[in-house]
């Protein structure tokens, strides 16, 4: 059973545990957000950026580049399912398609390959390196506020159910994005204390969660899609 189906009888059993279902919205949204956003990889990439900056300076790019971000994903957290009725797609096909881009970033973290979807590409690297203010690109767009983790925002609220749930996804969107800023503003030791090897670790353990909640993502849209069920009663 999905757990779209868990969560749907659930609430037809009882109403009185609205906060039992926030709380399992939160916990997926913030692992979901934290393997797309991957705050800990990000602040060894900003440490580069950065190197020749001085602390006020790179104090600054950080709260900007945050900022952005989060207006970035807040937009389309708010704004995506306007932006999806006005395209005529369903939330079927966002779930699935969701899941099917996070599960390509679930693979790619497990076995620390980049294809520039969570990531940036080489030429935007070679780019970045001849900017003085690095803030919007590459920090904020899309290393922060990446393909991935504005599908997972706009995945989440599609599985919120009534108001109280979308609130909490914004909730958690804004506690990852403070927990990107710490992470930004403590890069360096960050970087030092846990070295290529534990960063690498941390990547693939959240890799593989994030292909798991990726592949459930799948089968909750070919679920509400109804093309299982079609082929069964065939």
């Amino acid at each position: 059973m999905s757990w779209l189906e868990n969560r749907h009888n659930a609430r037809v059993t009882t109403d009185n545990d609205e906060g039992g279902f926030m709380g399992e919205i939160a916990a997926v949204t913030l692992a979901t957000l934290f393997a797309t956003v991957s705050p800990i990889d990000i602040s060894a990439i900003f440490a580069a950026l950065t190197a020749k900056q001085s602390a006020p300076e790179r104090k600054r790019t950080a709260i900007r580049a945050v900022v952005i971000a989060t207006i970035v994903l807040l937009v389309f957290a708010i704004l995506g399912e306007i932006l999806l009725t006005a395209l005529g797609i369903t939330m079927a096909s966002l779930r699935t398609a969701g899941g099917i881009i996070l599960l390509l970033i679930g693979i790619e973290m497990v076995f620390a390959r980049s294809s520039g979807a969570s990531t940036t590409t080489t030429d935007e690297d070679e780019e970045a390196k001849d900017r003085a203010d690095v803030s919007v690109f590459p920090m904020a767009l899309p290393l922060i506020a990446g393909p991935g983790s504005m599908g997972a925002v706009m995945l989440m609220m599609a599985h919120a159910q009534g108001l109280p749930e979308q609130l909490t996804v914004i909730v958690c969107v804004l506690l990852i994005m403070a927990l990107t800023l710490i992470c930004l503003f403590a890069a360096t030791p960050i970087t030092r204390l846990l070295g290529v090897t534990g960063m690498q670790v941390i990547m693939r353990v959240m890799g593989v969660l994030l292909c798991a909640l990726a592949v459930q993502f799948i089968f909750d849209g070919l679920a509400d899609s109804g093309l299982l069920s079609a082929t069964i009663s065939q």
